[in-house]
């Protein structure tokens, strides 16, 4: 048996034994949509709120499970998928849209909006709208739901204008005031080439505008925050770049964030014809895990400085400093499983045995670290603390999300079935 059949049979195997069960007791049948409330050992709910981020995150995976089916990549019964994918979208299209457009950040079981901060209204993130629009893009391709795509893709130029005016706000971690995030062209980036993708489907007129859209976030990311010197991303950049080098906000860097996005880059470089930007991101990719990984304990490390290690540099008080402080040193989820996927796909485009012994090293740590031990709970703890010890904290939304393990570990089907048909 080579390496790409036991892998697959082992990441398949993780879907469906380890992840699919847990999640799979989570579904809301009543209304539709997901609980997500769990604490961190998943064996309590500690809320039935649905926090729209991750009911639109979750439209996206149960449509690529069901589309995974139906390609005869993972077992399963599809229509069962299309059946609670479409209460769920029904669920969000009856109740997450405000008067003005946006999305309301959380809603309770029942569909009741809710004000996350009292007083501060519905939409305080325009991310929550922006995995509404990709979770109902990705449900419209699988179904052949040309109306539904419509919807998507009005909230998508929504969203856009939203930018454009400078009209957004980005809860739980505000962007601090005179500073640019990396993480708006990249969220954008991704929503844009999931519906460029759909429209192909779809043979939507839009596809080669979203097409474009999407190259254009790429190079918005590569162009403003990659570093061509030393080949990283950066996080935050200051409207004054004189301060860039002094302060805490602008040297932090945050490896998974730059893994996820150096991804994204691939992708629409890959489907662009735009070697160039593939080997900008593999540099990025090598970086991020060289700065990030911990000597000491293993893993990749929350936040860390442009040079490696804690975070420093002068502070200005803001929220989001204060998070980087106290958290910089936690290992979570999200990054380990963004940078499984990551190092495996600049494996299967260089052949470079370097970047396969970084596959290695993150998959040891991550398999020996991460999945709950009590199998009849299964998925993952997902919060550590730096020695990889579980601790009960909150990493964004209190919700024990199941995107990114989720989609990785699919992508990474994805990616072994080509591989090993080749």
């Amino acid at each position: 048996m080579d390496m790409n059949t036991e892998q697959l049979d082992f990441y398949r195997e993780h879907v469906e034994e380890v992840l699919l069960p847990f999640w799979s007791r989570a579904l809301d049948h009543e209304h539709g949509g997901i609980y997500t409330c769990y604490n961190n050992t998943g064996d309590e709910l500690v809320s039935t709120d649905k926090y729209t981020w991750s009911q639109g995150r979750f439209l996206w995976l149960w449509s690529k499970i069901a589309q995974m089916i139906s390609e005869n990549k993972l077992q399963g019964e599809r229509e069962d998928y299309l059946d609670h994918l479409t209460k769920t979208a029904r669920f969000l299209e009856a109740n997450v849209f405000l008067e003005n457009g946006n999305c309301a950040y959380v809603l309770n079981e029942e569909g009741k909006k809710k004000e996350s901060i009292p007083g501060e209204g519905f939409d305080t993130s325009l991310y929550a709208d922006c995995f509404v629009a990709l979770g109902l893009g990705k449900l419209a391709a699988v179904s052949d739901d040309k109306d539904r795509f419509e919807r998507a893709l009005q909230l998508y130029n929504h969203i856009r204008e939203r930018i454009e005016e400078g009209n957004i706000r980005t809860e739980p971690y505000p962007i601090p005031q005179g500073y640019r995030a990396h993480s708006i062209p990249m969220i954008m980036l991704n929503v844009a080439q999931e519906l460029a993708e759909a429209a192909r489907k779809l043979r939507h007129p839009e596809e080669v505008k979203l097409q474009k859209h999407s190259v254009s976030y790429m190079k918005d990311v590569m162009d403003d925050f990659y570093r061509e010197q030393d080949h990283r991303v950066a996080e935050m950049l200051p409207d004054d770049p004189s301060s860039e080098d002094e302060i805490l906000l602008s040297r932090h860097l945050n490896p998974g964030h730059t893994i996820e996005s150096m991804w994204f880059v691939i992708h629409t470089a890959q489907q662009t014809d735009q070697p160039g930007y593939i080997h900008k991101a593999l540099r990025a990719i090598e970086k991020a895990i060289d700065l990030g990984w911990d000597p000491t304990y293993g893993g990749l490390l929350r936040f860390v400085d442009k040079r490696g290690g804690k975070p420093k540099g002068r502070e200005q008080s803001t929220k989001y400093e204060q998070l980087i402080l106290d958290t910089w040193d936690m290992k979570l989820w999200w990054p380990h499983s963004e940078a499984l996927y990551a190092t495996l796909l600049s494996y299967a485009l260089t052949g470079n045995k370097k970047i396969l012994r970084r596959y290695e090293m993150m998959r040891d740590y991550v398999f020996e670290t991460f999945p709950n031990p009590d199998k009849k709970i299964g998925e993952w703890i997902q919060v550590r603390d730096r020695r990889g010890a579980p601790i009960d904290k909150i990493a964004a939304l209190p919700v024990k999300d199941p995107f990114h393990i989720f989609r990785n570990m699919l992508l990474i089907i994805d990616l072994l079935v080509e591989e090993t048909e080749d």
